[in-house]
């Protein structure tokens, strides 16, 4: 089965950066679309964004956009978000997911790791 482990989460001040990562094993990397997504203690899970080499261009949520960049490296089957100008609203356990549907089915997902924004 597809196994995801999430890292690089952590306390930064607002207006810092961090990368996440996402390692995948257990299926063809080629073959899966990876995206990520936060969640807030108590409310829904938002769709941050997703890489999909069936679409042209990568998925952002309006939140992120100009802030976040994700990126994949095929050799080392890791999937990568980096954040910049970051906010405290930007405080979320971050997911990472995968599926073969340009994650509109997040068949597989990640323990999570917790980014918390300070300011």
């Amino acid at each position: 089965d597809v196994q995801l482990q999430a890292s690089g989460g952590g306390l930064v001040q607002a207006g810092g950066s961090l990368r996440l990562s996402c390692a995948v094993s257990g299926f063809n990397f080629d073959h899966l679309d990876i995206g990520w997504f936060r969640q807030v203690p108590g409310k829904d899970r938002e769709g941050v964004s997703c890489l999909s080499s069936g679409a042209s261009t990568p998925y952002y949520a309006d939140s992120v956009k100009g802030r976040a960049t994700i990126s994949r490296d095929n050799a080392k089957n890791t999937v990568y978000l980096r954040m910049s100008s970051l906010k405290p609203e930007d405080t979320a356990i971050y997911y990472c997911v995968a599926d073969q549907n340009y994650c509109l089915d997040r068949r597989w997902w990640g323990q999570g790791t917790q980014v918390t924004v300070s300011s």
